[in-house]
């Protein structure tokens, strides 16, 4: 089996790290070109450390990190201290990160890896706003047709929002990215909250990662821990939803979801449901489907997959 290649594009974020964990403890199938890093969760100097912090924590120092947009592309940015803390990754020591940092912007990485591949042989991973990406289709939209297909976590249909009442945090923090994004002609999966709400680390579940006793293990289990505190709070839940690393669970074991093809849009209008992602579920407009929109996972296969894979280190 060859591995497929990907390119990471994150702001780390508690469930940024696990995915990117995930992830690298997959080379069999999942070939990492490089991790981008975006303004989101928090700002970019720290999002960028806190990819390079995760490379040391998988023994991965050999990756390429490239820092990417500090603001979106129209409006201010927004982060979410409230919910991943100070550091974006609350819950383990901060060091000062021995990966390095890329000289080269995340925009042009994209470009030029892109540009150098064969046509639909790239797949991109977005787990923050998509600014990097839509810069990099905005610059150079050639490369599109080297995109095999992109892996993204974003948006709500059915659960409606966690940043407003409409918009999803992912996608109001750069609506106008993401309508390049959705309209850039790719197949596109999506993993909106309506299919990361059913994957809650319960205690049972962390308990079950602690269990591991490996680093790898423990510091996911610690930023869980954290995690944990606002959603618990917030939704009255058994544990915190796992957003982002359900685009890696898909990649390795995509048989754990169902998804419908739909037309999917994003509000850049109208203040009161800016970032908005209208999901045509049941075909009523004649709108082109330009979705994979993923609305159902087997959350106890997801969780199997990812202490297995933690397991490994």
């Amino acid at each position: 089996m060859t591995a497929c290649p990907i390119i990471i594009d994150c702001d780390p974020g508690q469930d940024d790290a696990i995915m990117l964990l995930l992830s690298l403890a997959s080379p069999d199938e999942l070939d990492v070109l490089g991790i981008t890093t975006v303004a989101g969760n928090v700002p970019l100097a720290f999002t960028s450390r806190n990819a390079r912090i995760l490379c040391d924590l998988a023994g991965r120092q050999e990756l390429g990190v490239y820092a990417g947009c500090s603001r979106p592309l129209v409006r201010r940015l927004v982060t979410a201290e409230e919910v991943h803390g100070k550091t974006g990754i609350d819950g383990i020591e901060i060091t000062e990160p021995i990966t390095p940092l890329s000289d080269i912007h995340a925009v042009d990485f994209l470009v030029e890896t892109l540009s150098a591949a064969e046509k639909n042989a790239i797949t991109l991973v977005p787990i923050g706003p998509l600014t990097n990406i839509a810069a990099a289709l905005i610059k150079a939209p050639e490369i599109a047709e080297k995109i095999r297909e992109i892996v993204l976590m974003g948006g709500a249909m059915r659960e409606g929002g966690n940043t407003t009442p409409s918009a999803e945090f992912n996608i109001y923090v750069d609506p106008h990215a993401a309508d390049v994004v959705f309209r850039c002609g790719r197949p596109i999966v999506v993993m909106g909250l309506d299919v990361t709400h059913q994957v809650l680390t319960t205690q049972a579940r962390l308990k079950r990662i602690k269990a591991l006793n490996n680093p790898v293990a423990d510091a996911a289990h610690n930023m869980l821990a954290f995690f944990d505190r606002h959603d618990v709070q917030k939704y009255g839940s058994d544990g915190a939803p796992l957003h982002d690393p359900c685009t890696a669970a898909y990649l390795l074991q995509p048989e754990l979801f169902k998804a419908k093809t739909c037309n999917l849009e994003v509000e850049i209008h109208a203040e009161l449901t800016m970032g908005h992602t209208a999901v045509d579920f049941w075909q009523v407009t004649d709108r082109p489907k330009n979705v994979q929109w993923v609305h159902e996972v087997d959350s106890d296969g997801f969780f199997d997959l990812l202490i297995e894979r933690l397991g490994r280190y």
